[in-house]
């Protein structure tokens, strides 16, 4: 029998820092070695402990999130699953420490002392994925200057993506989504279709950090978006996304 994984869990709130404990308590193969305060309290601690992962608040007084994220993939590398906000601002703070070599994120129910253990699989899932994980992988940007096709009025039927590639993803997904997307070409001929498991308010603002950083386009789904080569869309979160072939003349006009 293995022995379980090592978790420490870095949160100023001393409610998270006694619900997160419990509900990984109920998976044996988990154990919580340590808890923190704070980035500095969670920096040492992780020297004295040695865990295998850390789950990690952002939003701290005195070092926050992003700071303590910054020094372990700079010491140690250990996964790191970041514990967000379930808001706008939270999701922004979130995509920025994914950026920085967080494994993945759990988005905070509005409700933590009652509905916390709805996300007890997801977080205990994704903490398993990540000590499985070959530790964070930090890659540089493709650094090639964005050369983006025009968005058309009308859609082209000689423009028209030759294949369509189609992605569900959930545990490690928006790392792995911000390593690929940047390495196709402007000209890829295809279009992508992301189904990636994400809370509704996060999937806008990843789409906007992918576009960012890579040659193709990449929205969020919206019904009635046409498949355009050079393109990728992300379905909203607690969505699915459904394709319909439209008959070739409707395309001209």
């Amino acid at each position: 029998m293995s022995a379980p994984v090592r978790v420490l869990v870095v949160d100023d709130s001393a409610l998270m820092r006694k619900l997160i404990p419990q509900i990984l308590s109920t998976d044996t193969s988990i154990e919580v070695v340590g808890t923190a305060m704070d980035g500095n309290f969670g920096l040492k601690k992780m020297e004295e402990l040695r865990p295998q992962v850390v789950t990690l608040d952002l939003e701290m007084p005195g070092m926050n999130g992003i700071d303590m994220l910054k020094e372990i993939m700079r010491r140690q590398r250990v996964p790191v699953i970041v514990v967000s906000s379930h808001s706008k601002e939270g999701a922004s703070v979130t995509f920025k420490a994914l950026a920085l070599g967080a494994f993945d994120f759990v988005a905070k129910p509005a409700d933590v002392s009652s509905r916390m253990p709805e996300i007890a699989q997801e977080l205990i899932s994704k903490i398993k994925a990540a000590a499985n994980s070959r530790g964070p992988a930090v890659r540089p940007l493709p650094s090639f200057e964005l050369q983006r096709n025009q968005e058309k009025a009308s859609a082209d039927p000689k423009n028209m993506p030759s294949k369509v590639v189609a992605i569900g993803i959930s545990t490690g997904g928006p790392q792995a989504l911000q390593y690929l997307l940047p390495q196709l070409p402007a000209d890829f001929p295809g279009t992508i279709l992301v189904v990636q498991h994400m809370p509704e308010n996060f999937t806008e603002m990843f789409a906007r950090r992918l576009d960012e950083v890579s040659a193709i386009r990449v929205k969020e789904a919206q019904s009635g978006d046409i498949l355009q080569e050079g393109r990728a869309l992300i379905c909203p979160g607690n969505r699915h996304l459904k394709v319909k072939k439209m008959p070739l003349e409707t395309w001209w006009f």
